[in-house]
């Protein structure tokens, strides 16, 4: 399905390069520009700088005089508006309309209070609409649209960055048409085997006893609770040795006590 996100009379370059990093992150690559403040936009430092690597969204990105130019070809077009207006289309959250628009269900939640969207049947092509960064987008730009999206915020302030709100609705979208599968930091870990869990236990019941936390006359079931609890924590090779010593350190200062007090005192006539 084609994604078109379309920023209107932008006003701040940063904002322009930002937007770019937020559809390049989301896998979105169609970036239109109506009637920008500045004609060079997609050159200037700041939008460079704030694009992050997105330089390929900026260099296949496209400045047009009339939004009529930048939807050419969008079949479905979706407002983002914040500001109330009692004409126009209905107002919806980004996930509950993509869910309904891709599923192709009736339009029927309490958030349109009756109304119904002109929702073509699979809509091949999809286009975002973005207001100026101090007005908004205009009500004749709004009324052309199927839907008014409403990103859910703090009524008392719903203040969004322009690039902030490009990012929430490229990650809703994205989310809606499979997301992406999150990418593992780091390597899968390896778990000691059962050999190495058991001898560790084994230098661990030797420590304990030596210590005298455990009696070797009456174990009862300190290790085989010890067993299950290592059991659990799904130890790797490393935790292993590290667990290993512990156990050799307990030995190491339990033998240098008993030397301590196991040798005599040395007296005057020694010296």
């Amino acid at each position: 399905m084609k994604t078109r996100f379309v920023l209107i009379n932008t006003s701040h370059a940063g904002n322009v390069g930002a937007t770019a990093r937020a559809m390049k992150v989301m896998g979105f690559g169609d970036l239109v520009l109506v009637a920008p403040r500045w004609a060079n936009v997609l050159n200037r430092e700041e939008t460079i700088q704030r694009a992050s690597g997105a330089l390929d969204v900026l260099r296949n990105a496209r400045i047009v005089a009339t939004l009529d130019e930048a939807l050419d070809g969008m079949t479905h077009l979706c407002a983002t508006a914040m500001t109330p207006r009692d004409f126009g289309p209905p107002t919806c959250a980004p996930r509950a309309h993509f869910a309904q628009l891709l599923s192709n269900r009736e339009l029927t939640s309490p958030v349109f209070k009756g109304q119904k969207a002109d929702l073509p049947s699979k809509p091949e092509c999809v286009a975002f609409l973005f207001g100026s960064e101090r007005f908004g987008m205009q009500n004749e730009d709004v009324y052309r649209c199927h839907v008014a999206l409403s990103i859910p915020t703090d009524p008392a302030f719903g203040s969004l960055n322009l690039a902030a709100a490009v990012q929430l609705i490229a990650y809703d979208w994205r989310e809606a048409l499979g997301g992406f599968a999150v990418q593992p930091a780091t390597a899968e870990p390896q778990l000691a085997d059962a050999a190495a869990v058991a001898g560790m236990l084994a230098h661990w019941e030797e420590a304990l006893a030596h210590i005298g936390f455990l009696d070797p006359a009456s174990p009862k079931k300190l290790m085989p609770r010890l067993n299950q609890l290592f059991n659990r924590a799904q130890l790797s090779p490393e935790e292993i040795h590290i667990l290993r010593g512990v156990a050799k350190a307990m030995l190491q200062k339990t033998g240098l006590a008993t030397a301590k007090i196991g040798t005599p005192a040395q007296s005057a006539d020694d010296k």
